[in-house]
């Protein structure tokens, strides 16, 4: 009974971790066609797909441990809202594209250290995962500090929508930090990351970005949360909904 609890546990933190990936990839496709240069165009869809790699291990280990028969397109696409554990910064809009820039930095500058620590995890899988994801997200984070840069050090019009961006998604960004029984575990274990260990880089990497930028680091005690747990934002139903049309209307389908 202990190792079918241990291997839920590992299971649970996967899938955490695989719908941020899904999420956020499939809130970056929506700038197909809408970037502010055609280059960006390309640019933010290979972020998406380098997500969507990622994601499709993370479910796919996932299915594997929690022994209930599911792949990775069961997780993806016929989970109903509740049941999605992902971060709630991963799905807020992302507006115009400084907003979607704010975004990008804060959960770059997390992941960065957080693939760099589960590069050495106890599980084989999350380790291997880690070890092609860190190299991903360094480019992710290299992206998103060229863009704040140039937007917050650029037009007055610029940034202001790039200070306005980071006002908005920064709250949202501590929920990425929380620590709850699971994570506990599983850092005792050494399956998962210690967002404790997690926090300071991220901060120092963030504050250093909005410094080069001229911006100022938004001060608010306000902490949105609950995607972890399933609680998700409004416009959370429709995204989903969007991501799972094709497969829930041709059900059984072969392609």
């Amino acid at each position: 009974m202990s190792q079918v609890l241990t291997d839920l546990d590992t299971a649970a933190y996967a899938l955490r971790l695989g719908d941020d990936a899904l999420v956020h990839g499939q809130q970056l496709c929506a700038w197909a066609y809408s970037s502010p240069e055609i280059e960006q165009d390309v640019a933010m869809l290979n972020l998406a797909l380098d997500l969507l790699g990622q994601a499709r291990a993370l479910l796919t280990r996932a299915g594997e441990l929690e022994g209930r028969g599911r792949d990775e397109d069961d997780l993806a696409f016929l989970r109903d809202e509740p049941s999605w554990t992902n971060a709630l910064i991963v799905e807020l809009d992302g507006g115009d594209f400084a907003r979607t820039t704010a975004r990008q930095l804060l959960v770059s500058a997390y992941t960065v250290p957080l693939w760099t620590e589960l590069c050495g995890s106890a599980d084989p899988v999350l380790a291997g995962v880690a070890g092609k994801a860190v190299k991903e997200v360094a480019y992710h984070l290299d992206h998103a500090r060229s863009w704040t840069v140039r937007l917050g050090d650029g037009t007055p019009e610029s940034a202001r929508r790039m200070q306005a961006g980071l006002e908005d998604v920064w709250p949202y960004a501590f929920e990425l930090f929380a620590v709850d029984p699971l994570v506990e575990r599983l850092v005792a274990r050494g399956v998962a990351a210690d967002p404790t260990r997690l926090e300071p880089v991220w901060r120092s990497t963030v504050e250093a970005v909005l410094a080069e930028a001229r911006l100022a680091v938004p001060e608010t005690t306000w902490r949105p949360a609950g995607g972890r747990s399933g609680r998700h934002t409004e416009g959370f139903g429709h995204l989903l909904a969007e991501l799972q049309h094709v497969h829930r209307s041709h059900p059984g389908a072969s392609w």
